[in-house]
């Protein structure tokens, strides 16, 4: 016996402590959701690669990504304003009535384009503003108030410009929205993307601010208590996602080369799709940009794998609507499995501890 316990592993100490400590992490980050929205990625792309013609062609992954330049900006703020338990659902019309505007003022007011461009972001802005300032001055749901401006900011950019288009833009900008990085297939647009969702995933994740956000969205009278503005918080995230917005109504409308009321119809639904899609909790306090990434890569997979087999627009529509639904209710379920599983292990542990 005391040959064998000689030469016996040891079953505790600080090597196997660490040790432990280290695999319980690989397990728990290979078991979040934002692990598995990566996997389902790396295997849509390898099935779409394989079995879809077309599909990993330079030519189709540089429109790839150019769809996805609008749905990826418009999901940054989306996610942080999602995750402090609010939404914004105006984006798509605030990205349709920046479109028209930069038409109407490129159309009649002898302004540079230059100058066209700063302004549009300024007015996306003040439409941020108006959300902000009912959902945080007057206490309104957001849910409620950006439906309202939803229809207001469509409506608004239907009077703008009426069913007139504006497509008379300067060829060498609407040539630089679509161009690639020389030498590849990805757009130079993706560029700025990457830049922005590395400032927001560092504000959310690496600050006091992205603390702040998680603490409203769990409790927003707790975070009241821990000295965070909540109400000052929300606004400027509402005045940031218009902003954005604005930037992408430029986008849009010089990648189309055209100024529309109609620009970016029902992109809010693809939007949220793809933030709840990548973990993030529609009832706040839960997710990440990480997460949120992979979720807009593998909206924009799917879509474009399936235009190539010519499946229908409608099937496509019946795709996101399903997504969206499955993006609600798994993590929750999973979230709940794993507790129950949690407590299991728990109670186990206390009987053969007594």
């Amino acid at each position: 016996m005391a040959h064998d316990s000689l030469y016996a592993a040891p079953t505790s100490g600080p090597d196997t402590e660490r040790e432990s400590g280290r695999l319980a992490g690989l397990r728990g980050a290979l078991g979040t959701w934002d692990a598995a929205i990566v996997a389902v990625l790396v295997v849509a792309v390898l099935l779409a690669s394989l079995s879809v013609q077309n599909f990993a062609t330079g030519r189709n992954v540089q429109f790839l990504l150019l769809d996805l330049v609008p749905l990826a900006l418009l999901a940054l703020p989306m996610t942080l304003i999602v995750i402090t338990g609010e939404i914004d659902l105006s984006v798509a019309s605030t990205v349709g009535l920046s479109s028209t505007l930069m038409g109407q003022m490129w159309l009649s007011s002898g302004l540079s384009l230059e100058l066209i461009c700063v302004l549009v972001v300024l007015i996306g802005a003040v439409l941020g503003a108006v959300n902000g300032l009912f959902v945080t001055g007057f206490g309104l749901p957001s849910l409620a108030v950006t439906i309202g401006t939803l229809a207001l900011y469509r409506g608004l950019s239907f009077v703008v410009l009426g069913d007139q288009a504006v497509a008379d833009f300067p060829a060498n900008w609407t040539a630089t929205a679509v161009q690639a990085i020389p030498g590849t297939s990805i757009p130079a647009a993706v560029v700025p993307v990457l830049l922005l969702a590395l400032v927001f995933g560092v504000v959310l994740h690496a600050t006091p601010v992205g603390r702040a956000l998680y603490a409203m969205g769990n409790n927003d009278e707790a975070a009241t208590f821990a000295g965070v503005s909540v109400a000052r918080t929300k606004f400027w995230l509402f005045v940031v996602s218009g902003a954005v917005g604005g930037l992408v109504g430029i986008f849009w409308t010089l990648r189309y080369a055209s100024a529309r009321g109609d620009n970016a119809t029902g992109l809010e639904l693809t939007v949220v799709t793809a933030v709840l899609l990548g973990g993030v909790s529609i009832f706040g306090g839960r997710g990440g940009l990480l997460g949120v990434v992979a979720g807009v890569l593998l909206l924009g997979v799917l879509r474009n794998a399936l235009q190539l087999a010519d499946v229908d627009a409608n099937a496509l529509t019946i795709v996101t609507g399903t997504l969206l639904i499955l993006s609600v209710v798994l993590p929750n379920a999973v979230a709940d499995i794993r507790a129950r599983l949690h407590r299991r292990r728990r109670r186990r542990t206390q009987l053969s501890a007594s």
